[in-house]
């Protein structure tokens, strides 16, 4: 059966908030978590996604970029709700768009291993949004345990390369706080990790305010995104 996209929507000409270069974020519906400030309540709340897309579909849509994309070494980041459960069509599109495209994805890695075994070759950069490394924190803000999450970690960090893996870790009010977010870090240094991306979530404005960590530490730009 062909694998197709349920999403929630389709953005266009992002400019250094995905990675590198000009990029369209395409999210998709469902989501395992249920976060208590999530950005895109619409991922799980709706019995219906906005669209459905083929890959060719999909592919003809996001088309109109090419140039952009070839020009900036951008291409398309999957997002959501959570892209993972989506890993054969990925896995497919990578095979029909063209190869200079960049896939990025942006994940919780809150799937079984095997959808994240399935991509894994077939991305160039990974955005994870690890919520917090301590399993109390974690339950209290998503209302699932973070075993997947660990599992998946493990296997990412020698399965792509560490300078190709960025972990957003939020500062999130009532749940955690700064030092909270510095011992995740630790943690996730220890495990191989080296980018990071500290930040810390504006529930007031429903936004997310973030500037691109490195191992360092050192502040390269700040933004907003979506997810």
């Amino acid at each position: 059966m062909e694998p197709v996209f349920h999403s929630i929507g389709v953005s266009r000409l992002r400019i250094g908030v995905d990675g590198e270069g000009v990029t369209t974020l395409a999210a998709g519906h469902g989501c395992p978590l249920r976060c208590r400030y999530c950005l895109n309540p619409q991922c799980f709340r709706s019995t219906k996604p906005l669209r459905t897309y083929t890959v060719q579909e999909l592919l003809r849509e996001v088309s109109i970029d090419d140039l952009y994309f070839q020009a900036t070494g951008g291409g398309i980041v999957f997002g959501g709700g959570e892209p993972l459960l989506y890993a054969d069509f990925i896995h497919a599109f990578r095979q029909a768009c063209p190869a200079e495209w960049k896939l990025s994805l942006e994940s919780s890695l809150a799937v079984d291993r095997k959808e994240l075994v399935k991509v894994v070759n077939d991305l160039d950069f990974f955005l994870i949004d690890i919520k917090d490394m301590n399993p109390e924190i974690y339950q209290a803000y998503t209302g699932r345990d973070n075993q997947k999450v660990l599992l998946n970690l493990e296997y990412l960090v020698h399965a792509a390369d560490p300078e190709h893996v960025c972990i957003r870790i939020p500062l999130i009010e009532g749940f955690n706080t700064e030092k909270d977010q510095e011992k995740s870090r630790d943690i996730l240094r220890n495990m191989g990790f080296i980018k990071f991306d500290l930040f810390r979530y504006d529930t007031g404005r429903g936004k997310e305010k973030y500037g691109n960590q490195s191992d360092t530490g050192k502040d390269d730009h700040g933004s907003q995104r979506l997810r």
